[in-house]
């Protein structure tokens, strides 16, 4: 079948074929609709996360159709409307699997791209594709009537930023920080403002403090205004840091209240010191958070669909990809691109 792949770090697509395999009996094939394009992807295949195994098909924000069902399968039917995240398989026996963590499957998770498959071999492949096999257990279940190019970035985006507010029980009334606003940041001002929070935004960039408002924050200030970061020592509750590169943390922490945690779910390398004397006085924590579950996976698509939550979306075709790809780290997206992977296909 027909992919979209990148050959070199460079990141230059090519239309390419990729060999998916038979729909197995707990299997259903998806023709793939839309499929995000999360910073992730370029991390990948430029190496930044390790040397890259070409060609490598990104994506693994999905959704599309579902066009073949094996025949144990009961979760969906052809014609249904399904979606496919950040991973397609894990071991199913290990403690983390038994209790919804698949992302920290103690076995290895098998990620919906460039990671080792256990069925038929060699890497899996993503969404920047015509069709996608997976087990009916890793497919997510679309609701009907809901916007499905805005919602394909909810598989990375929305549950990356949605699973840390419930494990730390974000609720009215609190106070949370959001670094960063891009595609993740941008979801998780409409989730915490849709869960009664008041969200103060940390940016880089000047366009974005009226954005931020209307996304949901009661407040949004420049990182470079040491001035208006100062004064907001001891008043959050909660942050989450959405970056997907290191940078300078500590007036973020300081900007915690007593027992305050700060969840890095952006940036995936090394990262800055941290000042353990601000740590142990505010008795404060630095964490992380890596996607969620199948079932909080579907949990957060389930709230989003609820309450008409859904991503803000530019929505592309295959050979603008390159182009997308480019002003992702200029910054200069409103805040995820989609791809329409039904343009551009070979008949």
């Amino acid at each position: 079948m027909q992919a979209f792949a990148a050959s070199t770090a460079t990141g230059k697509f090519a239309q390419t074929e990729i060999a998916r395999r038979a729909v197995g009996a707990n299997d259903v094939k998806i023709d793939i609709l839309f499929a995000g394009i999360c910073h992730s992807d370029i991390h990948t295949v430029r190496g930044d996360w390790g040397k890259p195994n070409y060609p490598t098909v990104p994506g693994h924000e999905i959704i599309g159709r579902v066009v073949a069902v094996g025949d144990k399968v009961t979760k969906f039917k052809v014609g249904d409307v399904a979606g496919v995240g950040c991973m397609v398989a894990s071991c199913g026996e290990c403690e983390n699997c038994l209790n919804d963590r698949e992302q920290n499957c103690l076995k290895g998770t098998t990620f919906t791209y460039y990671s080792a498959d256990k069925v038929s071999g060699g890497v899996t492949y993503g969404g920047y594709s015509d069709a996608i096999v997976v087990t009916e257990k890793f497919g997510i279940r679309i609701p009907p009537g809901v916007d499905l190019a805005a919602f394909t970035p909810l598989l990375c985006a929305g549950i990356t930023t949605y699973s840390p507010m419930q494990h730390w029980k974000l609720g009215r009334g609190q106070n949370v920080g959001v670094v960063g606003l891009g595609g993740l940041g941008h979801m998780a001002v409409k989730l915490a403002a849709a869960r009664g929070a008041e969200v103060t935004v940390f940016t880089t960039s000047p366009g974005k403090i009226d954005d931020a408002k209307r996304l949901g924050a009661k407040n949004a200030v420049l990182l470079s205004d040491g001035d208006a970061v100062s004064g907001l020592a001891g008043t959050l509750d909660l942050a989450i840091s959405t970056v997907p590169e290191s940078y300078s943390i500590m007036p973020v922490i300081a900007a915690l209240k007593l027992d305050g945690t700060l969840i890095n779910v952006g940036a995936l390398g090394q990262l800055e010191s941290i000042n353990g004397m601000m740590m142990a006085f505010g008795r404060k924590s630095f964490a992380g958070s890596l996607i969620g579950g199948i079932a909080e996976t579907q949990e957060v698509i389930d709230y989003c669909a609820a309450r008409n939550i859904k991503a803000d979306i530019e929505l592309i075709t295959p050979d603008q990809i390159d182009r997308a790809w480019d002003r992702v780290m200029a910054k200069d997206v409103r805040y995820r691109f989609v791809i329409d992977m039904t343009k551009g296909r070979k008949a």
